[in-house]
């Protein structure tokens, strides 16, 4: 992300975003999406601040999340996973920064709150665990011991189709900021994306109270059907183009490829099978 689209961006405030590349980080940050493919910092560096994040997941340490990692500039993170990360692991284990796990499905709820002005929500998922009844490790010190838990949640009881069940109640999310990519989007910030990038970014964007767009392909008003666009302009205040350099840029964090097929025997002629006496 542009210095030009962030300048307005107070350090204290809270960030909503995917492929952001600012320079200089408000102390509070979220990240919705996968975090490796987040926070490239192609135009800036990580400096000044020690962030909080809000992520799905964190990726690897090369690059996205990684390098405010590996600079010590994050502070607080919200993720649903984080296990490939070796860094943060330690970082987390020696007290140097503080971890919420959340369900992914609960925590792209409560951004999807924020955006719509739902202030909290029930859900089935968490009951009956350290999510709904507290106790989950926050924060250690630097000698393994933990000194922050995660409090305990309201539970209530409400009548369903099955019969009654029990439900924890989860706060909205929302954003000083969100930081958003898509694939194209025009001048009034009407935006698409996609493939997977269409699952967290529209959430992203909603509860950002200020969100930043960053498109692959600028078109011009009225050039993106009505029927395909995801996120209406309304929930975008900046968009920021990006080179074909920069769009070009994806960075995959695990390649998979399909090996060549086993070989297959070719099939019998007729007639030429025989049977032995």
């Amino acid at each position: 992300m542009s210095t030009l689209a962030l300048r307005a961006v107070d350090h204290g405030a809270v960030l909503a975003g995917l492929k952001a590349k600012p320079s200089g980080w408000p102390p509070a940050s979220l990240d919705p999406g996968c975090g490796r493919h987040t926070f490239t910092l192609s135009r800036g560096r990580a400096r000044r601040t020690s962030p909080k994040i809000r992520s799905l997941r964190f990726g690897g340490i090369a690059g996205g999340l990684g390098r405010l990692l590996s600079a010590k500039r994050i502070r607080r993170m919200i993720a649903s996973y984080v296990g490939e990360n070796k860094e943060f692991a330690r970082q987390y284990l020696h007290g140097e920064l503080e971890l919420e796990l959340t369900p992914q499905g609960t925590l792209a709820e409560r951004m999807r709150a924020g955006g719509t002005g739902i202030p909290a929500f029930f859900t089935a998922t968490g009951v009956g665990t350290q999510v709904a009844e507290g106790g989950l490790p926050w924060r250690y010190d630097d000698a393994g011991n933990v000194v922050v838990s995660s409090p305990p949640k309201e539970v209530r009881e409400f009548a369903t189709a099955e019969g009654t069940k029990q439900f924890v109640l989860e706060t909205a999310i929302v954003a000083d900021f969100g930081l958003v990519r898509a694939w194209k989007g025009d001048r009034h910030g009407n935006l698409v994306f996609r493939d997977s990038a269409r699952n967290f970014n529209p959430l992203a964007a909603m509860c950002g109270r200020v969100t930043i767009a960053e498109v692959e392909q600028l078109v011009e008003p009225g050039e993106i059907d009505p029927d395909d666009v995801h996120t209406p302009g309304v929930f975008v205040q900046r968009v920021v183009p990006l080179t074909p350099e920069q769009a070009a840029d994806k960075r995959i964090e695990k390649r998979t490829t399909r090996g060549p097929p086993p070989p297959v025997d070719p099939p019998a002629v007729a007639g030429s099978s025989r049977t032995e006496a």
